[in-house]
């Protein structure tokens, strides 16, 4: 993926508060086949962000830039039984989401296309960017661009 960098040293310093290291490495194949009955398939994307982040919970709240800023969990059993969501969500904007986590304690779902974007994903849809991007915004609370609603 043309995304992965060194993330900016704010982002990391939160991470790392979570737990998160540089040699953070998740083990993907519990999550590889688990939306497959629904149609939505691992793309290798979602494969390398869930090695690098996967497993991690972040809790964090205040105020953010232009929201609030809110907790954040990757990792995709949080997103059980909303497989035909992304599965439409899919459809309906033209690419491949993968499921990674949650956002706001269950309120919202996270998904990655297979450009390594990530999506706030609900009955509407919107866009933080490229991960690093994403996680920028999640970490100093910057809204994500609505793309339906």
């Amino acid at each position: 993926m043309s995304t992965s960098g060194p993330l900016p040293p704010h982002v990391a310093e939160v991470l790392s508060e979570a737990g998160w290291t540089e040699s953070w490495r998740a083990d993907t194949s519990r999550w590889r086949d688990a939306f497959v009955d629904d149609g939505v398939d691992a793309h290798p994307a979602a494969l390398e962000f869930l090695e690098k982040f996967g497993g991690l919970s972040v809790n964090i709240s205040g105020p953010g830039i232009t929201c609030a800023r809110t907790p954040f969990a990757f990792d995709p059993a949080l997103c059980d039984g909303e497989g035909d969501r992304f599965a439409d969500w899919s459809t309906e904007l033209g690419v491949h989401l993968f499921p990674i986590g949650e956002l706001d304690n269950g309120h919202f779902f996270l998904g990655i296309d297979e450009h390594g974007v990530i999506y706030l994903v609900a009955d509407w849809i919107a866009r933080f960017g490229t991960w690093p991007e994403a996680l920028d915004a999640l970490v100093r609370g910057i809204q994500p661009e609505t793309v339906v609603e």
